[in-house]
């Protein structure tokens, strides 16, 4: 069994990377923080995953927005500009010479708390950044073969509950649904949404592919997945027609092909859902298509320049 779309490719240069601790560059053996840091006693902040491609970070602006987005919500002060965290992320790169096959983790807590408590208020430093910057490939197999996936009791919720649209460091919902489908057998999970909908998966968006037709969700219970965006957008460039809506497992099973979408891999096939071979069980034509006009939509990227 693999770890999903997750699934990478060993790379030993990663033992000797510098991490972007509060401005300062640690070796990986060195950057920690304090056991009273907001991130570690509550999961109190937000994240992204980003992708480095040739020396540019693709869809920047559009991560910077939602890591942005995910601060204010949580009334959270990240103490930068969106154009100097921009400057530590590249400067971090650079300072590992890095251009190619990098996937960056950037981490935002609350801070330094003066006693492990939840209240915000108890909360005596600035906010913690962490840029962790690793080379990083998904396995070609992956994107050839796919994934599998389980359908998981763990529901994405209200967002008066927890607002699906933070990108938090609070992740146990999505952490019990990876359990499971573990458990189970399964690559990754699929979740439903309140209703018994489809929703996502614990940590990649799910589309299906029906009489030339590419579906994914209403998007009213899940993250706003930038890739996700991306390729919503791919679809309506090249004259395919791709909906979001609800739709049941009923339309899952019979689909005629499946595929989840992630910053990390981009776009991965789903062979199996529930036991049940999606399509001829192999990366089907629509899927190949879509995975060669995102690299091309990437391409145009990089050709902007940072």
């Amino acid at each position: 069994m693999s770890k999903g779309t997750h699934d990478y490719v060993d790379d030993p240069r990663n033992q000797h990377v510098l991490i972007n601790l509060n401005g300062a560059l640690k070796p990986r053996s060195e950057a920690m923080v304090s056991v009273l840091d907001s991130g570690f006693v509550l999961g109190d902040g937000v994240w992204e995953g980003l992708r480095l491609h040739a020396g540019v970070v693709v869809f920047l602006e559009n991560h910077m927005r939602r890591v942005y987005q995910g601060a204010k919500a949580l009334d959270m002060d990240i103490g930068i500009t969106k154009e100097q965290l921009v400057e530590r992320i590249y400067a971090t790169l650079d300072a590992n010479n890095m251009t190619d096959h990098v996937h960056i983790r950037l981490m935002i807590s609350r801070g330094l708390k003066a006693t492990p408590y939840q209240d915000p208020r108890v909360t005596i430093g600035d906010a913690t950044i962490v840029i962790l910057p690793e080379y990083k490939s998904p396995k070609p197999e992956t994107l050839i073969n796919g994934v599998s996936l389980f359908t998981v009791h763990v529901r994405r919720g209200y967002p008066d509950v927890q607002d699906q649209k933070v990108n938090s460091l609070s992740k146990h919902n999505c952490i019990q649904a990876c359990i499971q489908a573990a458990k189970a057998g399964a690559d990754e999970a699929l979740m439903l949404d309140p209703h018994g909908f489809v929703a996502t998966c614990n940590s990649t968006h799910f589309f299906i592919c029906t009489e030339d037709e590419v579906w994914t969700s209403s998007g009213d219970f899940c993250l706003g997945g930038i890739t996700r965006g991306k390729v919503i957008e791919v679809c309506e460039r090249n004259g395919i027609t791709v909906r979001q809506k609800n739709f049941s497992l009923f339309d899952v099973y019979g689909a005629d092909e499946a595929f989840v979408t992630g910053t990390f891999a981009g776009l991965a096939p789903v062979r199996e859902v529930d036991g049940r071979i999606m399509g001829s069980g192999q990366r089907g034509p629509m899927v190949e298509r879509l995975q060669n006009l995102y690299l091309e939509f990437i391409a145009e990227q990089i050709a902007k320049g940072r």
